[in-house]
């Protein structure tokens, strides 16, 4: 697919791969609809962007509110006009132990990861399917394809967007609209500091795994390497985070006896 004067929703714009993605995107000609709770760092990021806020637009949005997204995207979309690409980013993970879990964390996880993925796709699907083209990007994680201590409630959620990938892929194939999963292990973002504990607050710390992990900016264009290569799913990340899917696959024993000592996103 071209990307240069193609119009693209990322959510999660705000920081970390979601902000990188924005960055190298609009400097290779999209025009970017940025999406994120904070609206000052939305406009700080659209101001830096190559043509400005009037080439970009910023859309604030909560993705934990999933019922009031497809008003507030359909609002947007007379004047933004057809979107090309959906980038499905914005998230949030955990770093706790399920005795020690609240029941609301694993409601917020779901709500934020999942259900505002689908509510995203929910709202803009539809007008891809009448231009018969379009691209659908959720970022998942490689705690979508393998489990590990600390993250029942992430790992849940972001294997449900895995599953929501794959179903959609196979609905939309014959209908122009192509579907790339991408499951990041490590990788240098705030992801750790912002988690989850078990009584919902962020933990204030970051990981040893995240720390050394690979660079946005690397992440970044892999994943724009795999939108445009036409990939349906990637894992990109550094170390064993990255290698953890395909150990599972076929090595499933001494996957399960290390799996204890992994940290991943």
């Amino acid at each position: 697919m071209e990307i240069a004067n193609k119009t693209i929703w990322v959510t999660g714009a705000s920081s970390g791969i979601g902000m990188e993605l924005c960055r190298q995107l609009a400097e290779r000609g999209a025009r970017m609809v940025l999406s994120a709770r904070s609206k000052d760092t939305l406009i700080s990021l659209a101001e830096s962007l190559p043509g400005g806020l009037s080439r970009h637009w910023v859309v604030p949005l909560d993705l934990a509110n999933a019922d009031n997204l497809l008003a507030a995207v359909a609002g947007q979309l007379a004047e933004i006009g057809p979107v090309h690409v959906l980038i499905n980013n914005g998230g949030i993970s955990q770093r706790s132990l399920f005795v020690d879990t609240e029941l609301a964390v694993y409601r917020q996880l779901m709500e934020v990861n999942y259900l505002g993925t689908v509510a995203m796709t929910k709202a803009l699907l539809p007008g891809m399917i009448a231009q018969q083209q379009g691209m659908i990007v959720s970022i998942s994680s490689v705690a979508g394809k393998v489990g590990s201590k600390l993250r029942t409630g992430y790992s849940g959620s972001k294997y449900a967007v895995v599953g929501f990938m794959d179903c959609l892929r196979a609905e939309t194939a014959q209908q122009g609209i192509r579907c790339l999963t991408v499951c990041p292990g490590s990788i240098k973002t705030n992801i750790a500091v912002n988690a989850l504990n078990g009584s919902g607050e962020a933990q204030n710390k970051d990981d040893e795994s995240i720390i050394n992990g690979m660079p946005v900016a690397k992440c970044a264009q892999d994943i724009i390497k795999a939108m445009l290569n036409g990939r349906d799913e990637i894992v990109v990340g550094k170390g064993i985070s990255a290698l953890a899917p395909t150990i599972k696959r076929f090595f499933p024993r001494f996957f399960n006896r290390m799996s204890a000592r992994m940290e991943y996103r």
